[in-house]
This record gives structure tokens, C-alpha cells and sequence, in this order.
């Protein structure tokens, strides 16, 4: 494979730490307009949550203007194993992987096989006709689940916006009589391939009328499943023929190879339960390719996909996208629509996106776009700053809102 500049700085700061740094200033962050001195603060802060037990480890990678200006690893990559957090770390990405699936959608829109504006069942006949679940009172006063019939079918700009109506059964703002059928269905188990997991899905209800509203939910898995449908290929193949293989993207996959797996990253036992928390377990064949939450990658691996969206879908002479399909991809899809919650920020296609530059309590500037994982990792992109921020740990639950918050706004005082 030809080795790009990108990559050949990536491997410089991997292997031998040759990147810009807190700890060594050099000219490629004065000439990106980055604080050294606020880059020192970013990492004292992260080695201050580190100390306190609040993180295993992390690696914090930036980039501003093509140049990686920020590429550190600070803790523990497996705290009670006594292993140190290394910088080609591999990550359970989780919902970082929605954004794969997303351009991996619209590689096949732009090919003409699939329209945004086609219901899903054109792909997956199997869900044709889900009916809208609603909670009303029976007879005897006590709470039912009403099955009404949908106004329209959800399409694929729904599944891409998370305004379909599908949700998951363990979280959302939907009746939990609705969330119910998701469970008894099974949806939550890692034991079923794509198909099966729509087959699942056409057992369930939907949450709202679609269109009506956006909740989170299994949206991008199902277009996991179209993307299987409309290329012959599974979702892993076509990950990588497609997208990671062009890119120079070594380290992602949905099963990890049996000699990358001990540089996996493991969550810290929770004090509060004296357990790891319930992760992926990489030394296990994945069977579940899910786009909505399957991938395992590194921060070097994710720079590169985020620098191809950040240059209008190409990266080192390899175009996926075109810069008109970016530019839709990224735009609020959601205009009037209600649910998100996220103040300031709308929905594009695969990604939140910032509509105004005050309404969030985290600094940035409107057209940014970013989403994050369950596990613990984030990325954002801010392409009038020309910056991309990842930031990577293991520490699944809800301490993860504080760390984004707490990176977006270290990394947006080094910016001058």
C-alpha cells in the first residue's frame, strides 16, 4: 500500500512519539494556531482523572489544518493487569461506528442503488407495515400497548436521522411497554447476524409516527442490514474493501485479530460493583456485525476516516464521497423536528450538528458535527477551526457526558 504524508506522520508519532507535544513544542502547533501552554493543561487534566480513578487511561489525538498537532496516551490501557496505555491502543468504538455505516450508505447513494427517500422495505421487506405502538387505558383502568397503524413507512434519510421510530429496548423516552417488545424480541443480545436482528425488529413496535420525532435507537443497524442487501457483501467485508483498506485504516475491524488483541483497551473494575463492566470480549469471533455499535479502532485509524469528511470525502487521492454528499451529510436534517437533546445542535445524516454557537453549555461554532460511544470514546470536527478532536478510553456509563465536556472544552482554549 502506498504510504501517504498522513500516514507516515501517524506512524512517526506512533512508533516513536515524533508528534507535536505539550511536553515538546515545536513549529508544526505554532504554525496551526495551538497552545502549547493550554495543550500542558489538557494533559494535566487528563493525568489529574487518571490519579483520581475516574479513567483507566486515555489517548487524546488533534489535528488542526492536515497537521496532527496533539497525539498523547496518558494511564492505563489494563489498570489491574498493570498495562500502559500505548498510542495504536485498540478501542471498543461503539456508536462511533454509526458514522461507518453512514458513509458507507451513501457510497451506494451515490452509485444509484440506494435512494434516501426509499422506505427501508424496499431492502428489508420484512418490515413493511410495523404499526405504531401506543399506551392507552384498558377497562379496568390499567396501562395497554394500543398497536396503530403507521401514517407512512420510515425510510432510509429516517434510519440515518434516528426519526424512523425504532428504538432500543434497554434505553429512550418511548413508553417502556413499547420498549418491552424490543426485549422480548431479543434485540439486545450479540448473538445474531443482521438478518436476524431485522427479522427481531419486524416482532416489534414502532415508538412514534415516523418522521414525528427523533429518538435513538436501532436505526443504523438496520442500515447495516441494507448496506448487506444492496452490495452482496456483509458489513465487515464491505468496511473493509471499501472504506478501510482505501483509506490506510489497519487497526478496524469487528472481530480483532488474534495478534492485535492484547493492545485492546479494558474498561477498570467499577468500585461500586467490584466487576468489569459487561464489554465485548475481542478474543471472541464477533458474530454481530453491528453498524450501530460494533467497531474496533484506534485514534490513528479514526483520524484518517475523520480527515477524509473533513476535506470533503477524500483523503490522500482516495475519494469516497463527493464534497456535495458531505456537505448534505452534515447539514441538520431535522429543521422542526423535536427530540433531540442536544441543545443547539440538530441531526445530519450520521451525525449531530451544530446549528448555533450558543444554546450548548460546550463551546464550538456552527457546522461542527461530532458523535460519540457508549464505551467512552468521541470525536468532533469543526471545519471553520479545519480542527478534529478523538478522544479515546474505556469507561462505559454515564461519566462519559463529563469527559466530552471536560475535552471539548480543554481542546477549544488551545485553539488561537
Amino acid at each position: 500500500m502506498r504510504r501517504t504524508p498522513l500516514m507516515l506522520t501517524l506512524l512517526a508519532c506512533t512508533l516513536f512519539g515524533a508528534c507535536a507535544t505539550s511536553q515538546n513544542p515545536s513549529a508544526s502547533q505554532q504554525s496551526s494556531g495551538i497552545s502549547t501552554q493550554a495543550l500542558a493543561r489538557l494533559d494535566a487534566t487528563l493525568q489529574q482523572e487518571i490519579a483520581s480513578g475516574g479513567l483507566p487511561g486515555t489517548v487524546m489525538l488533534i489535528s488542526r489544518h492536515g497537521k496532527v498537532v496533539h497525539f498523547e496516551a496518558h494511564g492505563m490501557r489494563d489498570k489491574e493487569a498493570g498495562v500502559p496505555m500505548t498510542k495504536d491502543s485498540i478501542f471498543r468504538m461503539a456508536s462511533m461506528t454509526k458514522p461507518v455505516t453512514s458513509v458507507a450508505i451513501m457510497m451506494l447513494v451515490e452509485e444509484g442503488k440506494i435512494q434516501l427517500g426509499d422506505p427501508a422495505s424496499k431492502y428489508l421487506p420484512e418490515l413493511k407495515g410495523l404499526q405504531v405502538g401506543v399506551e392507552s387505558k384498558d377497562a379496568a383502568g390499567s396501562t395497554v400497548l394500543t398497536r396503530v397503524p403507521a401514517r407512512r413507512e420510515f425510510t432510509v434519510q429516517d434510519l440515518m436521522r434516528h426519526t424512523s421510530g425504532l428504538t432500543y429496548g434497554h434505553r429512550g423516552n418511548s413508553s417502556p411497554l413499547v420498549r418491552r417488545t424490543y426485549v422480548e424480541a431479543g434485540e439486545q443480545s450479540r448473538d445474531h447476524t443482521n438478518a436476524e436482528l431485522v427479522t427481531k425488529l419486524s416482532k416489534t413496535v414502532l415508538a412514534f409516527q415516523p418522521g414525528t420525532r427523533w429518538e435513538y435507537g436501532r436505526s443504523t443497524d438496520v442500515l447495516g442490514r441494507i448496506v448487506e442487501v444492496v452490495s452482496g457483501m456483509t458489513l465487515g467485508q464491505f468496511f473493509d474493501t471499501r472504506i478501510f483498506k482505501p483509506l490506510g485504516m489497519v487497526d478496524s475491524f469487528f472481530s480483532v485479530p488474534s495478534e492485535k488483541v492484547a493492545r485492546v483497551a479494558w474498561p477498570m473494575i467499577e468500585p461500586a460493583t467490584g466487576k468489569r463492566p459487561n464489554v465485548t470480549d475481542p478474543r471472541k469471533p464477533q458474530r454481530f456485525e453491528s453498524g450501530g455499535g460494533g467497531l474496533f479502532s484506534t485514534a490513528p485509524d479514526y483520524l484518517r476516516f475523520t480527515s477524509m469528511l473533513l476535506n470533503g470525502g477524500e483523503l490522500d487521492d482516495v475519494r469516497l464521497l463527493s464534497p456535495k454528499t458531505v456537505e448534505h451529510m452534515t447539514s441538520d436534517h431535522l429543521g422542526r423536528v423535536p427530540g433531540s437533546n442536544y441543545p443547539g445542535f440538530g441531526f445530519g445524516l450520521g451525525f449531530a450538528v451544530r446549528t448555533d454557537t450558543g444554546m450548548n453549555d460546550m463551546p464550538g461554532s456552527i457546522g461542527e458535527y461530532l458523535w460519540g460511544g457508549a464505551q467512552g470514546t468521541w470525536f468532533w470536527i469543526e471545519p471553520k477551526e479545519k480542527l478534529i478532536a478523538i478522544f479515546m478510553s474505556q469507561r462505559p456509563g454515564q461519566p462519559r457526558v463529563y469527559y466530552r465536556r471536560l475535552t471539548k472544552n480543554l481542546v477549544a482554549q488551545t485553539l488561537r
